[in-house]
């Protein structure tokens, strides 16, 4: 392979950096004003975000003994977590987030050895059903930013209705005529064309890139110390592993790329790294990272397979991390600017759902089942949270979030009806003997 110019590997590295940008700020901006966090935690958010996807993605690029798979493969925030994050955040407290992603990133941890064998539980009937129910209990959070902001006192004001498909239809537009790079940045460009409409509509205020340092040192515990609920754990341990089988697809896609033999240690050294990145999310209230299916494509369209350009990715994401004016910038974005894109993005959660369902044997009604009822229960405890406020204190861990409600609706039905032999598959043996 021949040697690449340092100015050429930092182009390529600046690339990736762009590709994920949007995911890696837009999600702390979606969850941070779910939870009417400040600007000045917000600006925070966005920061810590972009330098643990740094920090995270070192992490998954150098492979050692212990972690790392070695592939040029980029790490950040998956939307998977961001319906779960705001629940959980809105129903038990911020502290509760970064407690339950602490020991969901230990659990991943413990099972990374493995989860090859867990994964047995997790087909794409149930990944499929669990990304689908995330994505659809997402919608609401978008159309409340349509219309300008839950609570907002111009709420479905023309002009924020304007702004939103205005910016949602250039989006489309971008991915309709445009390819490649500027194709994959689409969302990104959406939202800086949406903003800048939005600052002649006198709708952008940029007094929190004005407030914002230019340094920053990461904080230990920035909303302060951990709480550790059971179901918030749970809910984000579910995030977690639905990331882990995510992953898995990234890291043999990769393999196939850079005709690299995906071996099980490798996959074991991936999973720990995922593990170690979402940890440090949770010590300095940060995410749980995984890595990014949208980079993959920058890696086979560019052909540039070295870990080198990962490594200078890595590196601008950290830079940009320690600068909080730099991430301010992303604060100013209008509620109804960013939730015409976020319809676009949180459509992309639900349509990522209906394509893992797609491996899926339709011709199997135990399968039809499983999706229908998962999907059912998890929306329906999602749209009517009052359904079970009667059972007992020590089941509500089970009922109080569509997102696990659903979620074990499938993994059970899963077994129920692929796991567990049926009568008919009990008795062929002993016909066909007779048959004999």
């Amino acid at each position: 392979m021949s040697k690449q110019s340092p100015v050429k590997v930092g182009s390529l590295g600046l690339q990736h950096v762009l590709a994920m940008y949007a995911g890696a700020a837009v999600i702390p901006l979606i969850v941070g004003g779910a939870l009417k966090l400040t600007a000045e935690q917000l600006t925070y958010l966005v920061s810590i975000d972009l330098l643990m996807c740094g920090v995270a993605t070192l992490l998954q690029v150098w492979k050692n003994k212990f972690f790392g798979i070695g592939l040029p493969v980029v790490l950040g925030c998956t939307f998977t977590a961001v319906g779960p994050m705001i629940t959980v955040g809105s129903e038990y407290g911020v502290t509760a987030i970064y407690g339950s992603i602490l020991v969901s990133g230990l659990i991943v941890l413990l099972i990374s050895n493995f989860f090859g064998k867990l994964a047995m539980f997790f087909p794409p009937v149930v990944t499929g059903s669990v990304v689908t129910i995330i994505g659809l209990t997402l919608i609401p959070a978008a159309i409340n930013n349509m219309g300008g902001g839950q609570g907002a006192p111009d709420f479905g004001a023309l002009d924020n209705i304007g702004l939103a498909f205005g910016t949602l239809i250039f989006i489309l537009l971008m991915y309709k005529f445009s390819t490649g790079f500027i194709r994959s940045i689409s969302i990104l460009i959406g939202l800086i064309g949406g903003t800048i409409v939005a600052y002649f509509m006198g709708k952008v205020s940029f007094k929190a890139v004005e407030d914002a340092s230019w340094l920053h040192m990461p904080e230990l515990f920035y909303f302060g110390t951990p709480t550790f609920n059971v179901t918030a754990i749970i809910i984000m341990t579910l995030v977690a592993i639905v990331s882990l089988v995510e992953s898995t697809g990234v890291y043999y896609a990769l393999g196939e790329i850079t005709g690299k033999d995906i071996k099980e240690k490798d996959l074991v050294g991936g999973y720990r790294s995922e593990g170690i990145a979402t940890i440090i999310g949770g010590l300095f209230n940060s995410f749980p990272y995984t890595a990014f299916s949208q980079n993959v494509g920058l890696v086979q369209l560019s052909g540039a397979k070295s870990k080198n350009v990962i490594y200078t990715a890595a590196g601008i994401m950290i830079v940009i991390g320690f600068m909080p004016k730099i991430g301010a910038f992303t604060t100013i974005i209008p509620s109804a600017v960013l939730g015409g894109a976020m319809i676009a993005m949180f459509g992309m959660v639900v349509a990522a759902g209906i394509k893992m369902l797609s491996k899926v044997d339709f011709n199997s009604q135990g399968n039809l089942l499983v999706i229908a009822c998962s999907v059912g229960m998890g929306l329906g405890v999602s749209v009517v949270p009052g359904l079970f406020s009667q059972v007992p204190a020590s089941m509500k861990v089970l009922t109080d979030s569509g997102i696990v409600t659903g979620s074990l609706t499938a993994i059970v039905l899963n077994i129920v009806f692929n796991m567990i032999p049926s009568k008919k598959e009990k008795q062929a043996p002993v016909e066909v003997k007779k048959a004999a």
